[in-house]
């Protein structure tokens, strides 16, 4: 300072006004940018968890039988429904066998309800898939794909996606932290 005009030097000046307001504007660009990665987080697992609200059942195409309606590493959604409704053109989700977990995403050619079973095929195959599927078997009908979601949601749900997850809420943690340190810094 000047000596009896209790005035800042120009320079003085200067390096406080940047001080205080770059200490700010970095505090609220740490906050913004937790609350974005927050939201990124949110908005990736909406598709995996919302539909299960509304009974869906969340399958990731693996296999292209059923190309191109629905493409390898798309995500369907499948709703239930009584096995006699389902028309011929429908897309339905089953198990390949009683006793196999692995699902089949096929279009129904024919469905016989005295005999409860569904003829299917896959729209990229052909001919119709050798065995009936049994009534037992059938998991639903399915509502609607996202192409491409399929993957991010094997991403998510590995080990190795649970991981990203906990360190991009660490990371948002961390940038929260930051802006109020900065933020009291300022003070």
């Amino acid at each position: 300072m000047a000596q009896g005009t209790g005035r800042q030097s120009g320079k003085d000046s200067k390096r406080g006004r940047s001080g205080k307001g770059g200490r700010r504007g970095l505090a609220r660009l740490c906050s913004v940018l937790s609350m974005l990665v927050l939201a990124a987080l949110v908005l990736a697992c909406i598709p995996l968890t919302v539909p299960r609200m509304f009974g869906c059942q969340i399958y990731s195409v693996i296999s292209g039988s059923m190309e191109p309606a629905i493409r390898v590493g798309s995500l369907v959604y499948v709703q239930s429904a009584a096995p006699e409704e389902i028309l011929a053109e429908d897309v339905i989700a089953f198990y390949a066998a009683s006793d196999s977990a692995a699902v089949i995403t096929h279009r129904v050619t024919e469905n016989r309800v005295t005999m409860g079973e569904f003829i299917t095929k896959g729209d990229a195959n052909q001919s119709e898939d050798m065995n009936p599927v049994p009534y037992d078997n059938f998991i639903g009908k399915v509502a609607y794909s996202i192409p491409v979601a399929g993957r991010a949601a094997e991403l998510l749900t590995s080990a190795a996606g649970k991981l990203l997850a906990g360190g991009v809420i660490l990371f948002a943690l961390f940038l929260q932290a930051a802006a109020a340190f900065v933020g009291r810094c300022q003070d």
